[in-house]
């Protein structure tokens, strides 16, 4: 599956690198076992992504709007195994 790796700067000015899947790239089933809830949609502010963070395994928001250089692209077997092949990170 397609995952990325980028940076941005956090809302406090600091800077946060993130590996990462986007929702759409997401197994249906996976995101529906990880999220419940009333159905209502979460407003994030325009350029905010809601992604799955490989590392800390769990949801997070990444800020379009403040990305620091490009976006790089890589592929992951499944997502328990963030370790896998063409990942730029260690």
């Amino acid at each position: 599956m397609k995952a990325h790796l980028g940076t941005f700067r956090k809302k406090d000015g600091s800077r946060r690198t993130m590996r990462f899947v986007t929702i759409d790239n997401l197994p249906k089933d996976f995101f529906t076992s990880q999220t419940k809830g009333t159905g209502k949609k979460t407003n994030l502010a325009e350029g905010s992504n809601l992604v799955w963070d490989l590392d800390k395994q769990g949801f997070r928001v990444f800020n379009k709007n403040t990305i620091i250089g490009e976006l790089q692209v890589f592929h992951i077997e499944d997502l328990s195994l963030a370790e896998t092949t063409n990942n730029p990170v260690g």
